[in-house]
Formats: structure tokens, sequence, C-alpha cells
């Protein structure tokens, strides 16, 4: 865990994976976030996203259940989130985390 930012979102008080991941859900519940991470390929993205559910309504984006009604299996290791630019799910690893913090209207111009 080395790798993360103190933030606001995350910081050195949080040493735990679900210390961490907790922090990051409750950030992206709250409304748009700005995560910052090292994706599996080595490069750094920056990805807009949320998990706060009257903007996934917005964006017609609210999770559904399969057709055959199976449940998606949980890796706890990364968080699925709905990027805001790409208009689609993403996910990132949460031990590739570098920095969390709201995102606000004023940061798009």
């Amino acid at each position: 865990m080395d790798n993360l930012a103190v933030n606001p979102i995350i910081d050195h008080h949080l040493n735990t994976r679900a210390d961490i991941k907790t922090a990051v859900r409750k950030c992206l519940h709250d409304g748009p976030t700005k995560i910052v991470f090292t994706k599996v390929d080595g490069t750094i993205r920056e990805m807009i996203c949320t998990l706060n559910a009257d903007i996934l309504e917005e964006h017609d984006a609210l999770p559904k259940e399969s057709e055959d009604g199976s449940k998606r299996k949980v890796n706890e290791a990364v968080i699925r989130v709905y990027d805001l630019e790409k208009e689609d799910w993403r996910s990132f690893r949460v031990d590739n985390l570098y920095s969390c913090s709201p995102y606000t209207a004023a940061e798009a111009n």
C-alpha cells in the first residue's frame, strides 16, 4: 500500500485494503469522484467515476441482474465503478490506487 497518496479520502490512518476500500466506496457513493490508479499494463489512469444511485439513474446505469438470476462473483481486490466520461462500467485494483478525491464541476473547466 506504499503507493497511496495522502489526500482527503485516503490518509496514513487507513492501512488495510478493507479500510481504504470502505473510504473510497463512501466517496463514490457521495458523488462524482476523481480516481488516479495504475492500470494492469503499468500506465497511470485518471478516471471520473461514481457509485451514486441518483447519478447512475440519470445515466440509466443502475446495475441490472443477469438474465439467469446469477450473481456476479465479487473480487475483494477491485472496486467496480461507473466511469462518467466513458459512460460505462470499469474497475480498478485497490492496491494500485494513488488517490481518490471528490470531483467538482469547477474542475471540469
